[in-house]
């Protein structure tokens, strides 16, 4: 099948350039020559994979290693880029809702991180509101680590219908 034959292709291309611009020491791409650069190209193989070879559950795993290894490059070049938990679960959440896209599946998990992410992003913000409201949901805000505890418990252990 050729379907087969696209990871390993595009690895092999991506490793290959990667290998051969390291050996000719060009100076032009001297920030890539790590570890994340490498996990990039995986994500686009997969990504390659899931979207021209109509293997939609490749999307999942493409868009989680090229973000992950763009996020690694770009985390210290951008001072606006997020330095955080957050950012790592902001992309899992967008690797859910892509495949959900093409394949119908993920929707709810995909909104599940992206909650989670926005309450690690924003936890300073949110605090410091309800530090200002002074109300009985400032003290209940301490307890949303076991409300994740519960979800989590309630989709391994419990059959929806």
């Amino acid at each position: 099948m050729k379907n087969q034959n696209i990871i390993p292709g595009i690895i092999l291309i991506g490793f290959g350039i990667y290998y051969y611009f390291q050996q000719i020491d060009l100076v032009l791409f001297e920030q890539f020559f790590s570890w994340p650069t490498l996990m990039a190209i995986v994500g686009i193989a997969f990504l390659v994979h899931g979207y021209r070879g109509k293997v939609f559950d490749s999307i999942l795993p493409g868009v989680i290693l090229f973000g992950f290894g763009v996020h690694l490059h770009i985390v210290n070049h951008l001072e606006v880029w997020p330095d955080h938990l957050g950012a790592f679960i902001l992309i899992i959440a967008l690797a859910f809702l892509l495949r959900y896209q093409k394949t119908g599946a993920g929707l709810f998990h995909g909104i599940l991180f992206l909650i989670l992410a926005a309450l690690l992003l924003f936890y300073d913000q949110i605090t410091l509101f309800l530090e200002t409201t002074e109300s009985g949901v400032a003290a209940l805000w301490n307890f949303w680590p076991i409300a994740l505890v519960l979800i989590g418990i309630y989709l391994l252990f419990f059959k929806r219908k």
